[in-house]
């Protein structure tokens, strides 16, 4: 049985695919973009799959964008609109850091009260936060991400309990690294405000942690299981995927337990 699932970010990386690949697997998506241009490219793409999909501008960020939310009936909701940008903590510029709570936290949330009022209204439905493994664990100099990502965990964690029983399921999907362009903007933002007459930080140091992004996985993985997790009526609360980084991120919590300063 085809569900009917709203996302938003379906712009670009992840979410762009998993839109285009649940449409193909004859579920009703609706998808939503943060800019227009996105939408006439997505538009496209559908159109190039003779796919049925419902696609608009909404900058979650945006209340009258948001207001178009309450038009649609949908059985998903996929928070997944975020924005990313790197920089050490002890330096980063407090309107940077601003910016990505505002989008990745405050703004998400927004988003899925409209999604839950809905749900508990019906009486069934799912939410699914979009985290990340940076949700989990701790990468020097992925800070600010790593902190909104942080509060998705706690906000998803409280809402399951909170709204299970109004037959209102929570989940969440935390991707370890992969290759959708997403990581390496974000390590470019740094580089805008980062001055090493004035920042105490070792340029090299960072540069060493950008090495890493050359390790990324394939986004085509990951869009599969984000396809088959979303309309699953059952699973785990949290989808950590590739299976590496689930190991990886299990070792880190048990290691925060011994962790010394």
């Amino acid at each position: 049985m085809g569900k009917t699932i709203f996302l938003t970010g379906a712009g670009s990386g992840l979410a762009r695919g998993t839109a285009i690949g649940l449409a193909k697997k004859g579920h009703k998506v609706i998808a939503t973009t943060e800019l227009t241009s996105q939408k006439t490219d997505l538009m496209r793409e559908a159109r190039q799959w003779g796919l049925e999909m419902e696609i608009f501008k909404l900058d979650i960020t945006n209340e009258r964008d948001r207001e178009q939310m309450k038009k649609y009936d949908f059985d998903v909701f996929v928070a997944n609109a975020a924005i990313n940008e790197g920089g050490p903590l002890a330096e980063v510029a407090m309107d940077r850091f601003r910016a990505l709570f505002e989008v990745n936290v405050f703004a998400t949330l927004e988003t899925v009260q409209i999604a839950a009022r809905k749900f508990v209204e019906k009486g069934s439905g799912k939410i699914v936060f979009m985290s990340s493994m940076a949700g989990i664990s701790a990468t020097p100099y992925v800070g600010p991400y790593t902190a909104t990502k942080h509060a998705i965990e706690g906000m998803a964690q409280t809402m399951k309990t909170e709204l299970e029983s109004f037959g209102v399921q929570v989940a969440t999907i935390n991707p370890g690294a992969y290759a959708t362009g997403f990581n390496d903007r974000s390590a470019e933002e740094k580089w805008k405000w980062f001055d090493e007459e004035k920042n105490f930080t070792h340029k090299e140091d960072m540069e060493k942690q950008e090495e890493a992004l050359k390790n990324q996985f394939d986004p085509k993985d990951m869009i599969e299981k984000m396809i088959e997790t979303i309309p699953a009526d059952h699973h785990k609360f949290r989808t950590v995927y590739p299976e590496e980084t689930e190991k990886q991120l299990k070792k880190t919590e048990q290691e925060r337990w011994e962790m010394e300063i």
